[in-house]
C-alpha cells in the first residue's frame, strides 16, 4: 500500500509539472521595459530551391530573422493551409515586447489575424503598433523546428530565422508572404519558413545561455 501511495504522488507531481510548463494557457510576464528593441532584419532571397512542404512549392522572397516577444500562438487543425502552417506565431519588439505597454492591450488571434484592442487610447500610437508586431504563418524546416515552435507561449523571448515564401498548394491555392513591417489587413503577415528557433523566459536566461556556449 504505501508504495502504490507513492507512485500517485509521483503521478500527481508529474501531471503538475506538465500543466504547469506545457499547457497551452501558460504565460509569462515581465518587469516593465523594452525587452527587444531590435527590428527584423530582411535581406534579399537566396537562389535555392526549397523542398515540397505537404505538397506545396515555396519560393524564398526574402532573407529574414526576426527576434522579439511572443504575443500569441494559434494552433489550426483544419482549413486553408493548415497542414502546411499548423501554428502561427504573433511577435512584438520595441514597445510591443514592453509589458507596461502590453498590459493595456487586450491581444486575441484567430481565422489567421491577429488582433490588439484597447478601451479608450492605444497605449502607443496605433502605427507604431503595426510597425513593432507581426503575425508569422509559420512553416517548421524540420522536426525541430516544429517541436519548438509548439513549445512557444505567450512571454517567451523567441529568435527565427529562415526565408519568407511564396507558397503554392497542390490545388493551385496560392498563399504569399508580407515583405513589409507597415501593412495590415489580409496579405499583411508574414509566411516564414523557419530553419532555426530559439527561445528563453527572460533576457536573463539568454544571457546565461550566452555564457554557457563560450
Amino acid at each position: 500500500m504505501k508504495y502504490k501511495a507513492i507512485g500517485r504522488i509521483a503521478v500527481i507531481f508529474v501531471l503538475a509539472v506538465a500543466v504547469v510548463y506545457w499547457n497551452p494557457w501558460r504565460k509569462i510576464t515581465h518587469p516593465p521595459g523594452v525587452l527587444v528593441s531590435e527590428q527584423p532584419v530582411q535581406g534579399v532571397a537566396p537562389a535555392v530551391t526549397l523542398p515540397d512542404t505537404e505538397g506545396w512549392k515555396l519560393k524564398p522572397v526574402a532573407n529574414y530573422r526576426l527576434r522579439g516577444r511572443v504575443l500569441g500562438t494559434k494552433r489550426y487543425r483544419s482549413g486553408f493551409g493548415s497542414e502546411l502552417v499548423p501554428v502561427d506565431v504573433a511577435v512584438g519588439w520595441g514597445r510591443m515586447s514592453d509589458q507596461a505597454v502590453l498590459d493595456q492591450f487586450k491581444l486575441s488571434m484567430s481565422n489567421r489575424f491577429f488582433f490588439y484592442q484597447w478601451d479608450e487610447q492605444p497605449a502607443i500610437p496605433e502605427g507604431e503598433i503595426m510597425r513593432s508586431a507581426s503575425n508569422n504563418h509559420v512553416i517548421a524546416a524540420n522536426s525541430d523546428v516544429r517541436k519548438a515552435i509548439s513549445s512557444l507561449v505567450p512571454g517567451h523571448i523567441v529568435t527565427m530565422s529562415g526565408l519568407l515564401v511564396n507558397a503554392i498548394g497542390p490545388d493551385g491555392g496560392v498563399w504569399n508572404s508580407s515583405t513589409r513591417r507597415d501593412d495590415t489587413g489580409n496579405g499583411a503577415c508574414e509566411v516564414f519558413y523557419v530553419q532555426e528557433v530559439s527561445f528563453v523566459d527572460s533576457l536573463s536566461a539568454e544571457m546565461d545561455a550566452e555564457l554557457a556556449s563560450r
